[in-house]
């Protein structure tokens, strides 16, 4: 079901906001971000301009900074109880939603604007998508086309990569994904290594983990944030934005023949949107359905979207 003003169910944990009331949050708080940086920040097709990161994620990074500098204080008192210094540990921000929700362009911004509040300069960011199965062992287990459900990743390995995140420990390695080749990059690792802050994007970091019959109990993904976020939109408004996608990439990086889907570039226009449609439907929608959409009210503050791409609607999980 969208998320709506009238669904009062659902919003009762929440603070609702247009995105002009939030935009009045940032205060005086200047916008540390050129037209030229926003440019490299955008995912492919996204049409996020600076009066929407001014609005919209410069109050975020305002509010998170505050509560990233209200726990390094709380660390600084535990430590003067303990009588020791305890190990850094990085404050970390979730974010979640669907397929071409604009969930990587949020993660890229917010990193950007979190890194130039003093008090933690240091921002490190990692997709979930690294911690896919790599594509020879989807095949084995019949998993390719339900690759970005939860049982394509190596959920222990993510886990054990939060948990050592958490810690405190020193260059915490997480694996690299690649959307041209559609596969891990082996050999390849991103070294995260006692941020101030680590945000960790991803379709399903919200999903509470369910155990099978006589599996031992183990943590979710999302036992680790100290604070999440939910990208959403309409089914329908989402559907057409990845599809707009599809159809740029056939004409862009999948002319290239060494990408996965170079095939797709020789489509014709009717039959690429028919097989963009047909991808939506039969995986990232019955995904969004069975595993996504469920997680939303478990975020601290949920993004709702216009048709637009544009964010109109902000909801803030009270305290």
């Amino acid at each position: 079901m969208p998320l709506s003003g009238n669904d009062t169910t659902f919003l009762s944990p929440f603070r609702h906001f247009t995105s002009q009331a939030w935009g009045e949050l940032r205060k005086d708080t200047p916008l540390p971000l050129s037209e030229a940086e926003l440019e490299e920040l955008r995912g492919f097709g996204e049409r996020i301009s600076l009066d929407e990161v001014s609005e919209i994620f410069l109050p975020l990074s305002r509010l998170l900074n505050l509560y990233v500098g209200e726990t390094q204080e709380l660390y600084r008192v535990t430590s003067d109880f303990l009588g020791r210094e305890q190990d850094k540990v990085p404050y970390i921000v979730g974010v979640a939603g669907s397929v071409a929700s604009g969930k990587s362009t949020t993660a890229r911004i917010l990193r950007t604007l979190l890194a130039r509040w003093p008090n933690h300069p240091k921002v490190d960011l990692i997709t979930t998508d690294g911690f896919l199965y790599p594509t020879r062992v989807l095949e084995e287990r019949g998993l390719m086309q339900r690759k970005g459900f939860p049982e394509s990743f190596d959920i222990k390995r993510l886990l054990r990569f939060l948990s050592d995140v958490k810690a405190g420990s020193r260059n915490v390695e997480a694996p690299v994904y690649s959307h041209f080749t559609y596969d891990i990059l082996p050999g390849e690792t991103i070294t995260v290594d006692q941020p101030d802050i680590l945000i960790v994007e991803g379709l399903n970091v919200l999903q509470p983990w369910k155990p099978a019959e006589g599996d031992e109990p183990q943590p979710f993904v999302s036992d680790f944030f100290d604070f999440s976020i939910y990208l959403d939109a309409d089914e329908e408004a989402i559907r057409r934005w990845f599809i707009e996608r599809f159809m740029s990439l056939r004409r862009t990086s999948f002319k290239d023949p060494a990408a996965y889907f170079h095939r797709y570039s020789k489509l014709t226009e009717n039959e690429a949107i028919e097989t963009a449609d047909s991808i939506w439907t039969s995986i990232n929608l019955a995904n969004l359905h069975k595993n996504i959409l469920p997680t939303r009210q478990r975020a601290d503050l949920i993004l709702r979207k216009g048709d637009d791409h544009r964010i109109r609607d902000v909801f803030l999980r009270k305290i």
